[in-house]
């Protein structure tokens, strides 16, 4: 399963605006909720509700906020970009740049982990990365992706 599969353009936040971890949430949930069917509340709801278990705020200015709906029929990816960084109690107490959310069907396990790995492989490159910040455009950045995910 490939990422370029599952985000579509519209889930892609080129500069969020919020400062905190729930207004990070309720933007990209606000996002993704189009694409989901279902509504901003219940996602950022239930993407609040995972944060409580342990920060998804990965460390290196990364965070992968994810949940599981049972409104959600298939795995969906948004992004979102801060470029002043936004305070989200990461493992490494720095602010998050990139975020990569993850929302998933109640039932899914296998093919939530593995896109989850992917991720993190994907966020692992540098240039990867870079090219991300550098970014003018939610296109720029959903091609980047595109192109990036086609190399695995």
């Amino acid at each position: 399963m490939r990422i370029s599969q599952l985000l579509n353009k519209g889930s892609i936040i080129k500069d969020l605006s919020a400062h905190d971890k729930k207004g990070a949430i309720d933007e990209l949930a606000l996002a993704i909720s189009k694409t989901a069917k279902t509504s901003a509340r219940e996602i950022a709801t239930v993407l609040m509700e995972r944060e409580q278990l342990g920060s998804t705020g990965i460390g290196g200015g990364i965070a992968i906020p994810h949940g599981k709906l049972d409104a959600v029929h298939s795995i969906i990816v948004g992004f979102g970009m801060s470029k002043k960084g936004v305070e989200y109690e990461s493992l490494d107490n720095k602010p998050v740049h990139i975020f990569f959310l993850l929302l998933t069907p109640e039932n899914s396990t296998g093919g939530h982990l593995k896109v989850l790995a992917q991720i993190s492989k994907l966020l692992k490159m540098d240039q990867f990365k870079k090219n991300l910040i550098a970014a003018k455009s939610d296109d720029d950045i959903y091609n980047i992706i595109m192109e990036q995910d086609e190399d695995f």
